[in-house]
């Protein structure tokens, strides 16, 4: 029997996030030359991890913010953490089973190239697997 088609975490946590920030925070997976103008944003990409090679996705997740001063990317990173280690933990989406959610790299401040902007980054690791 072929292993279950692996959940696409970035898809998932993009719709997820965007759904408890609401609509006034742009949650996407690729900048464009627009940033600056659709502050806040949250970007999701997916850095590796690894699988059991059946069915259990352990994804690692990268998740900067991007605000117009420290302060605000600094809070909006502390939201997301929360959301992710209170509320995607044991939740179910329509195509994921969200597990254990940890915390690799806390919420930081990272350099960013346009001084205009501030960047706060962490990194997570999910356990998931698709929904049977």
């Amino acid at each position: 029997m072929p292993a279950p088609t692996p959940v696409d975490v970035e898809l998932v946590l993009i719709g997820w996030l965007q759904d408890r920030l609401g609509p006034s925070v742009v949650v996407r997976d690729e900048l464009d030359n627009h940033l600056a103008a659709e502050l806040p944003t949250v970007q999701v990409e997916s850095v590796g991890g690894d699988d059991d090679g059946f069915r259990l996705d352990r994804p690692l997740v990268d998740i900067n913010v991007y605000a117009a001063t420290r302060g605000a990317a600094g809070e909006l990173a502390g939201r997301v953490r929360s959301l992710l280690l209170h509320e995607l933990r044991g939740s179910t989406t329509g195509t994921a089973v969200f597990g254990r959610v940890g915390t690799l790299a806390l919420p930081a401040p990272r350099p960013y190239e346009n001084p205009a902007l501030r960047r706060v980054g962490a990194t997570y690791e999910v356990f998931c697997h698709p929904v049977s």
